[in-house]
């Protein structure tokens, strides 16, 4: 866990945390063990990670994790809410074939989804030339949490392996380079996204990003569902100053949360970002406050969300330095 102030600098880098493929699967009945995850895919993001997709598993006892197969070798797993991820560490010039399973909430795995298969590309180690912009974005939204975005072909002296999509700065989504248009899931309604897209060689060069396609899916959220919960904040006095103590469920949002804004007295004081595992359950966090006694302050956070917008503020609580908090 690091602390860093803001306003948060993010690179649109690789994300193991993304909604781009859809929210968690529901529970349903408890007899049965999960079934094959459909519409898995796998496209090379460079010469040696490949990106790998499906649709969420739904019925059964919920699922917990879903385990991702490099032949017979299990190689990750992620979430049950999350449904795509980035194998690395792969060889180049090298065919892949991979599959998924899903484990549900009873610890049964259920059967592997059919096979596909990536070719990596051969290596680019030498190549210091990025590829090109991609040119003419565009895009419409395609119900109140998915949208349809479309660009240009870049151009590399040696190909384009593949293209980010980023939304505010943060990768949400990967396709293969012979693709130029996508369907990107797990947004929220009522909500304006700027996306932009970058094209990636094999020896992971990334292109400038390409011009913004600002959308609004219709609907309304007014924030609620994406909000910390459970928000407590109490004071402690160490080394001569006062430090602000709270603590927080994270939302529910279809992906793990990594980063937090806490405001204090209506104004951003810090960023939080877990550079490892985020906590899943209640999490905490303590910041310097001064070294004033008697001081009151009213404090609030809010997550950034896996689609990279910024949530609902949690509720505000006042606390006093010297005080019971």
């Amino acid at each position: 866990m690091r602390r860093v102030p803001l306003p948060p600098v993010l690179a649109c880098g690789a994300l193991a945390l993304v909604a781009s493929c859809g929210w968690g699967g529901a529970a349903g009945d408890e007899g049965r063990m999960p079934g094959a995850p459909a519409g898995v895919t796998a496209a090379a993001g460079s010469a040696t990670t490949v990106h790998v997709m499906w649709n969420a598993v739904t019925g059964g006892a919920g699922v917990r994790a879903y385990e991702v197969y490099r032949g017979t070798t299990k190689v990750t797993e992620v979430p049950g809410s999350e449904h795509m991820v980035d194998v690395t560490r792969l060889r180049p010039s090298t065919v892949y074939v991979f599959t998924v399973r899903a484990r549900d909430t009873a610890g049964r795995t259920g059967p592997p989804s059919r096979e596909v298969r990536a070719r990596t590309p051969a290596s680019g180690a030498d190549d210091r030339s990025a590829p090109s912009r991609p040119g003419h974005p565009e895009g419409r939204a395609v119900g109140s949490r998915a949208v349809q975005l479309s660009w240009g072909t870049s151009a590399d002296d040696r190909g384009v392996a593949s293209y980010d999509v980023c939304q505010g700065g943060t990768k949400i989504h990967s396709v293969g380079g012979g693709q130029t248009a996508t369907v990107v899931t797990g947004l929220r309604p009522g909500t304006r996204y700027v996306f932009t897209v970058r094209a990636r060689d094999a020896a992971d060069n990334l292109s400038p990003a390409s011009a913004p396609v600002r959308l609004t899916t219709p609907g309304i959220d007014d924030g609620r569902d994406t909000a910390p919960t459970g928000f407590r904040a109490a004071t402690h006095r160490a080394r001569g100053a006062y430090y602000i103590d709270l603590s927080w469920v994270p939302p529910r949002t279809g992906g793990v949360v990594t980063e937090y804004q806490i405001q204090l007295d209506g104004r951003p004081a810090t960023s939080l970002v877990w550079g490892g595992s985020a906590p899943r359950a209640r999490a905490t966090y303590s910041f310097y406050a001064g070294r004033l006694a008697g001081e009151t302050h009213r404090v609030r956070m809010r997550a950034r969300l896996p689609d990279g917008t910024w949530g609902g503020f949690s509720a505000e609580r006042t606390v006093r330095t010297g005080g019971d908090g």
